[in-house]
Parts: C-alpha cells; structure tokens; sequence
C-alpha cells in the first residue's frame, strides 16, 4: 500500500504513565500493520507527482487533424469511381460485418486526414479494391484507386505504399510467384509513382512448383 501512513494528531491527556505508554505503543503497531514506511514506500520522488503538476497542453498547440468517422462501406458504395463488380460483392461477411478496412492519416496535406479503404473477400480475405479519399468542400473525393486483386494500400510514414501480389499460372491463391510493393506520394493535385520493389516469392516452400516427395 502506497502513501498510506497514520499520524497521530491528537494530544494524550493527563493520566498514569502506564497509560500513555500503552497508548503510544498502539499507534505505533497500528502504524506499522498499515505500511506506512515513511518515504521509501514512495519511491522515487517524481514521476506520479510530476505527471500531477504537469501543464496540460491547451488545444490549439496541437490541433487534431482526426476526422469525424465515416461510414466506409456506403462511401464505396455511392463512389461512382468503384467498379460495378467490387460494389456487387460488398456484402456483409458475418451480421453486418463487412470486409473493410479503413485508416485515416496524412497523405496528401490537406486540412482533414485522409482516408484509405480495402475491400476484401470474406473466405480469404483477398483485397479486391484498395481507395483513398481526400476531403474536399466538405465531401470526400476519390484521389486514388487500385482495383487489381489481390491489392492492398497502407499509410507508411505519410506515403501511400501499395502491395499487389501476382501470379503465375497454376500458382494456389495462398501462393503467388510474386509482389509489386510501390510507394507514391502526393503531389499538388494527384499521387505520383515514388518507388517501386519488386520481391520473388521461393516455390520450394509450399509452392504450386514444389516437388511431391518419392516413395
């Protein structure tokens, strides 16, 4: 028990010694049974005492670019830049739970974050459509979209960074042969391509090519 100490504040009045120092020897005990172990059970003085006295920083030091959360899946839906088919398969998994991802974040500067969506299957969550949207006048615009499956977009330090995956023929979904990773930034008006990395996928490990075991 922390900062639990007892002090005595009253005075004993007149009586036999005996008295007084039975009484003496009671607040004594009770102060130990507490915990009261003066300044060690403290700890290092600061950190909770500190954090107490801290200045709490006022709201326009740091203003929140966080918007006002969106319902996603209806933002996909009323995109006219969405094709038919991803709309067509936007259907609840489980309930009303749909297979979206959504994260907000900075990516093209402007007053509100942005937002990046993922659609995906509902068996094996395959990205089928990856959409970023800026805010605009109030309303959120469709500056990017990828519509290669598999397909998925993430924020990466303030950059759009965007991993298809591909394959070969004969390759099992779980396995394509390859991926694109590319990163773009933004530039006054549209993202631009950045970088692009290209990585090989082994088939010796699970692969469509790996050889069946001899007898």
């Amino acid at each position: 028990m922390r900062g639990l100490g007892i002090r005595a504040r009253g005075v004993l009045k007149a009586g036999s010694t005996a008295a007084a120092v039975l009484a003496a020897l009671s607040l004594f005990v009770t102060a130990c049974a507490t915990g009261g172990t003066g300044a060690r059970d403290e700890g290092p003085a600061g950190s909770e005492a500190v954090a107490k006295g801290a200045a709490t920083p006022t709201a326009s030091a740091s203003p929140s670019r966080t918007p006002r959360r969106v319902d996603a899946v209806q933002l996909v839906k009323d995109d006219p830049e969405v094709s038919a088919s991803v709309k067509r398969d936007l259907k609840p998994c489980v309930a009303d739970e749909y297979p979206v991802d959504v994260s907000y974040g900075d990516l093209t500067g402007g007053s509100a974050d942005d937002i990046v969506v993922n659609v995906m299957t509902c068996g094996d969550a395959v990205g089928v459509g990856s959409y970023v949207y800026r805010e605009q006048d109030g309303r959120y615009q469709n500056v990017f979209k990828a519509e290669e499956p598999p397909v998925y977009a993430e924020i990466d330090r303030g950059d759009l960074v965007v991993t298809q995956q591909l394959y070969k023929k004969g390759d099992p979904v779980s396995y394509p042969s390859s991926e694109e990773v590319i990163t773009y930034g933004w530039s006054a008006t549209r993202f631009t391509e950045d970088s692009r990395i290209h990585n090989e996928y082994s088939n010796a490990v699970g692969g469509a090519d790996t050889p069946a075991p001899s007898n």
